[in-house]
């Protein structure tokens, strides 16, 4: 398949989000260059990285848009059996970081180009490939700047994340915040003396502990999503030096993982006013310069496509899937470019999320033949 030989060649390159993703860019650029086909780049404030914008088959009407991250999470401190960015192929399974998550799409988009470059398109096809999706959905909102400028926009969209090759509608938000906490140092055999950051996080912790119990009991649910509620959740803490010093700092980073018709504002200014007007007073009756401070991680909106809408209806014709489209609770770009762009989406790709981020990530070969498949009837649709 010439889909597993791009593949190879895209596992090849550590696009690991904290890396430069500019050599695999530069690759795909350098391929469709060779199919008579320009791109563009959108790249970050650094020039260090880069989305890519292509267009196949006519400019002046919609079509459809094939998109994907280029970037992969870290394999740092995992248990690998092969050499993550070098394509392994055993029992049926292509092993590698970003196999499944998600450069096999991109790969079976790619061993598509030839066969869309040789036909005579009526509706175009439009490549979109961002960076640092994993960390926050970061380099996509600059591509949509410039989409946002242009004359036509694609008429409907698909995200190529693993989904097993099933028809995904609607996906959860998300909202992330880091906490600082600034106490009062002192001894510990003086607590009153002191305000011990640790427990004042603590307090808060436990009050969005609250919020989660309470989205669990009494929603609002859907239940389509395997965890049919909005969903609060505490990650990481870091406070403290000693046992006998009074904590001055505490740390920890929260997510909201919300249903689409569930914005996470109300959440967010429950959690603030709690932190500002129950904690701060006890914290600033002993020391003035005691607070709580939030600052956002990352933010992107839920997705929420009509199960009617014709980018459903169309996928699903490429599938000669009759079955109602899916829900799932990661995330994707596929939010902002309904929200921002107004491109109806939908989520259909090679793979399993099951694999995605793990040691030993893989993609079934008969993931990438399904998809490469799926592509084949999308030329058949789209030329005359």
């Amino acid at each position: 398949m010439e889909s597993l030989t791009l593949l190879e060649k895209l596992v090849g390159f550590d696009t690991t989000s904290r890396n430069s993703n500019l050599e695999l860019i530069q690759f795909v650029r350098n391929y469709l260059t060779g199919f008579g086909i320009e791109s563009r780049l959108v790249e970050d404030a650094t020039g260090t990285k880069a989305n890519l914008y292509a267009t196949i088959g006519p400019t002046d009407r919609g079509g459809v848009m094939l998109a994907g991250h280029t970037d992969v999470v870290p394999v740092d401190g995992q248990d690998w059996h092969s050499e993550p960015f070098k394509l392994d192929i055993r029992d049926e399974r292509a092993y590698g970081r970003g196999s499944a998550d998600m450069k096999g799409f991109i790969a079976s988009v790619l061993a598509t180009v030839p066969k869309l470059a040789a036909v005579k398109l009526h509706t175009p096809v439009h490549l979109a490939f961002t960076y640092d999706e994993e960390i926050g959905c970061i380099g996509v909102r600059r591509l949509l700047d410039v989409l946002g400028g242009l004359p036509v926009l694609p008429a409907m969209g698909i995200v190529g994340e693993p989904t097993l090759m099933r028809v995904v509608a609607a996906h959860k938000g998300k909202a992330a915040f880091r906490v600082t906490v600034r106490g009062h140092e002192g001894h510990s055999s003086n607590p009153p003396a002191g305000v011990n950051a640790v427990e004042y996080a603590a307090e808060l912790i436990a009050y969005i502990r609250s919020l989660a119990r309470e989205r669990k009991q009494n929603g609002p649910f859907d239940p389509l999503y395997e965890v049919p509620y909005t969903t609060l959740h505490v990650g990481t803490v870091r406070g403290g030096t000693a046992l006998n010093i009074i904590p001055a700092e505490c740390v920890f980073d929260f997510e909201i993982r919300h249903l689409p018709e569930d914005p996470p504002d109300g959440l967010i200014a429950a959690i603030r006013d709690y932190a500002a007007k129950e904690l701060a007073p006890q914290m600033q009756s002993v020391a003035g310069e005691t607070g709580i401070e939030f600052t956002e991680r990352s933010t992107y909106p839920g997705l929420c496509t009509p199960p009617d809408a014709a980018v459903v209806r169309f996928v699903q014709g490429l599938l000669g899937d009759n079955n109602p489209p899916g829900k799932i609770a990661f995330g994707t770009e596929g939010g902002l470019f309904a929200e921002r762009c107004g491109i109806p989406t939908v989520v259909c790709g090679p793979g399993n999320i099951a694999q995605a981020h793990q040691p030993d990530e893989w993609l079934a070969l008969n993931q990438l033949l399904a998809c490469d498949t799926m592509l084949d009837k999308l030329v058949q649709q789209l030329a005359r």
